[in-house]
């Protein structure tokens, strides 16, 4: 091995295709010289003269005969495995991708991209997994495909793509005392509230912000899930706080009343990360841009 030099393979492809130094040396932008002793090197390494005079002529020696067609196979699979990967035909493509997603991205966003990935590539199974209650290392093993949502600490290699914004609004049940008449942020912070943590916690940006107002606010319980905060603002007098966006549909289809919170609350920016490994990973490209499209469709409302 310490002696193998796979340029030679290139050169000797060449040198077989032309059955000439000079036009070898041409197509790979070599002097004639310099090929020349690239021939050398490589009758000395095959231990055959590998081309010989025959008048003007160059031609093949009987053992390079019989290695032409496998050289010229290694060095097109050479060739093939370092250029970059095509973006393959989706319809041809046969896969699962894992997406580790929250819920209001699997509401909001999910529908979209499900009925995009069935036109385009009816053979690709999507796996939406819940985000855990602890961050995973799902990206870096190459468990999951792409974490869709808020993007915490990510790991330093991996890729974060933002995608979009969303907003938090609050959200009530049809005939809450909240539903009508000017809010303000006392009348707001005087309500029972319902907190949305995976991680149990009962506070959160807005009680900051109703802090920097001298006020606060009752927590009477923590849902892990936006989905679960709508059924529960939608059987109590909770109220709760949702992604606008992302939740508009399931907010109108259960009838709730959406409102503006009285207080500065940061927004939500949504985006996509995957391992460096998936960058050149055609399919994987092409699942990215779908999950694109979608989001920006949901922003959008189309």
């Amino acid at each position: 091995m310490d002696q193998l030099d796979l340029n030679l393979l290139i050169a000797l492809d060449a040198l077989l295709e032309e059955n000439s130094v000079t036009a070898a040396a041409g197509r790979l932008h070599l002097s004639v010289p310099a090929m020349s002793r690239t021939l050398g090197r490589i009758r000395k390494t095959l231990g055959d003269p590998v081309l010989v005079r025959a008048g003007r002529e160059m031609v093949p020696t009987p053992r390079a005969l019989a290695l032409r067609s496998r050289v010229h196979a290694v060095v097109e699979e050479a060739q093939a495995l370092f250029s970059r990967e095509a973006v393959p035909d989706p319809g041809a493509l046969n896969r699962s991708f894992v997406l580790l997603a929250h819920d209001e991205i699997v509401h909001g966003v999910g529908p979209r991209l499900l009925a995009r990935v069935r036109e385009e590539a009816p053979g690709v199974a999507l796996r939406f997994m819940a985000e855990a209650p602890t961050e995973t290392a799902g990206l870096r093993h190459g468990d999951v495909a792409l974490e869709i949502g808020e993007i915490g600490d990510a790991p330093p290699e991996t890729t974060v793509e933002p995608l979009m914004r969303d907003r938090l609004v609050a959200v009530v049940r049809p005939g809450h005392a909240l539903a009508d008449g000017r809010m303000t942020a006392r009348r707001f912070a005087a309500a029972r509230h319902l907190s949305v943590s995976r991680r149990g916690r009962l506070e959160g940006p807005v009680d900051t912000a109703l802090a920097a107002r001298g006020l606060t606010r009752v927590v009477a319980a923590s849902v892990p899930t936006f989905a679960a905060a709508l059924f529960v603002v939608l059987g109590t007098d909770l109220v709760g706080m949702v992604p606008e966006t992302l939740c508009r549909g399931s907010v109108a289809a259960l009838g709730l009343t959406a409102f503006d919170i009285p207080a500065d609350v940061p927004d939500i920016q949504i985006s996509q990360a995957w391992h460096p490994r998936y960058d050149r990973d055609g399919a994987h490209a092409w699942l990215r841009e779908r999950v694109r499209e979608a989001v920006t469709q949901t922003r959008d409302g189309r």
